[in-house]
């Protein structure tokens, strides 16, 4: 197990600056806006050799036990009783607040190894300091997250009290100038942690705002993970929570809700969109989610799209539907075919995420599109389905010309790609590429992934003569 650095303060001291500073990395949201992270928000760090696992945490306010605020304050309850090490952020700029005394008392109770640091401290005298020794939690450590100042310090101490990993661990060469968090990346370091890991299949759970991808999420893990509350636009970030079902390991990320366009507004909510975005992007298989009770909105055409568009894996699942009757079932079915006839290569499933009905089912078909998306098509095999293709149904002729289309091979994966080569290619017309893309995905059962088919046409060696 790696050691877990918990990161907990009241909101907008600087706690995902500082995330952001120890992976580096741009994984969570920054804004100067409070409470903008909710969940818990897990990322990968290399320190003198030690690889560690970080924990960005929502504004923590441990007196309030009702609505979203009281759902962060269990989000990061839950943290610090994994973590190994809780880093205390405080803001040396807005002084010491009630808040920051509350939180004080509840780390002394739950008897956690805690560091005391002072976020924002550039520029200050050592005298700035002082306040903060009130909280009884030690030598408070002046830093800047911004700036990097003051981060290596605070990763020596915390690496002091974390309990070392088990296994061999290449023992530090303390006479070496050791990079700090601002200054160049450990390349060796963090390649040696990325290779250690296990191959995992990323699977984004997209969809409106409200649909249930959090408590879908929850479902699957089999505890209160990420935020679940009746309140559109709870998730604000793209959380990635790992998660292992019968020796297959996944890493879910559940994304913000995606509206119109016109409705997008604030800046917050413009970050969401394009950590979404990049979620589906960065996803192996993306599951769709609906609500079953609302049927399929031209919203929910457009998310579809954007997933069809990065050729991700996809698998369509109709949540909620324990709440539907039969008449509300039906008008799903006919808002499906309308709305999103070019999703045809994924599969659908009837889930209810709250009662966890269909969930074993939707994964099987995650696994199903995620071996299609990878799956290695041999060239002869390839000739041969896009040779019987062809004497099943010619291109169309174009002029006097009829497009020959000679031999295939396979030119990426997810999505799989099929290179043909030919004769005057560029005249093969898209119904004739659909025609393709449907009987090759049949042909080598590439279910609930697109297929994209590129062409290249030989040169005619004749052509400048001609011309």
């Amino acid at each position: 197990m790696l050691p877990v650095i918990a990161l907990v303060g009241r909101p907008n001291v600087g706690k995902s600056t500082l995330f952001n500073r120890i992976t580096r990395s741009r994984d969570a949201i920054v804004a100067d806006i409070p409470g903008l992270t909710r969940d818990r928000h897990y990322g990968r760090a290399v320190w003198r050799g030690q690889a560690l696992l970080v924990v960005d945490t929502g504004g923590f306010e441990p007196v309030v036990d009702t609505g979203i605020v009281a759902e962060m304050a269990r989000q990061t309850r839950q943290a610090i009783a994994e973590a190994d090490v809780v880093v205390f952020l405080a803001d040396a700029r807005t002084g010491l607040a009630p808040q920051d005394e509350h939180i004080a008392a509840y780390l002394r109770k739950t008897g956690k190894p805690v560091l005391l640091a002072v976020n924002k401290s550039e520029g200050l005298t050592p005298s700035a300091m002082a306040e903060f020794h009130e909280l009884g939690l030690g030598q408070p450590l002046p830093l800047s997250a911004a700036h990097g100042q003051g981060v290596g310090a605070l990763l020596d101490a915390a690496c002091a009290l974390c309990v070392p990993a088990p296994g061999p661990t290449a023992p530090a060469d303390e006479s070496a100038p050791q990079p700090a968090p601002d200054d160049s990346t450990d390349e060796t370091s963090a390649a040696a942690a990325e290779q250690a890991l296990p191959r995992t299949i990323k699977l984004a759970i997209i969809g409106r705002p409200n649909v249930g991808k959090s408590t879908l999420i929850n479902a699957l893990v089999g505890e209160e993970r990420v935020i679940a509350f009746d309140q559109p636009g709870t998730t604000r970030d793209a959380i990635e929570v790992p998660f292992e079902r019968d020796g297959i390991a996944y890493t879910l990320i559940d994304t913000a809700g995606l509206r119109r366009r016109g409705r997008v507004f604030e800046t917050v909510e413009k970050f969401s969109v394009v950590k979404t975005l990049q979620a589906i992007e960065s996803a192996n298989v993306v599951v769709l989610l609906l609500d079953a009770s609302e049927g399929v909105s031209d919203q929910d055409a457009h998310i579809a799209g954007f997933a069809v568009e990065a050729g991700r894996a996809l698998v369509v699942a109709a949540n909620k539907w324990d709440k539907v009757d039969d008449y509300q079932r039906r008008r799903f079915a006919e808002s499906v075919a309308e709305r999103l006839p070019f999703l045809g290569f994924a599969r659908r499933h009837e889930i209810s995420a709250t009662s966890r009905k269909g969930l074993r089912s939707l994964l099987r078909s995650v696994l199903e599109a995620h071996r299609a998306a990878f799956a290695k098509l041999s060239t002869p095999r390839l000739t041969r389905a896009l040779q019987e293709a062809v004497a099943f149904q010619q291109p169309p002729r174009a002029g006097t010309v009829r497009p020959k289309l000679r031999y295939a091979h396979q030119g990426g994966q997810n999505p799989p790609v099929i290179v043909i080569h030919g004769n005057s290619l560029d005249k093969v017309p898209a119904s004739y590429t659909r025609y393709l893309e449907s009987r090759l995905a049949r042909v080598f059962k590439l279910d609930g992934t697109p297929l994209r088919i590129q062409y290249r046409t030989s040169r005619n060696p004749y052509q400048s003569a001609r011309e």
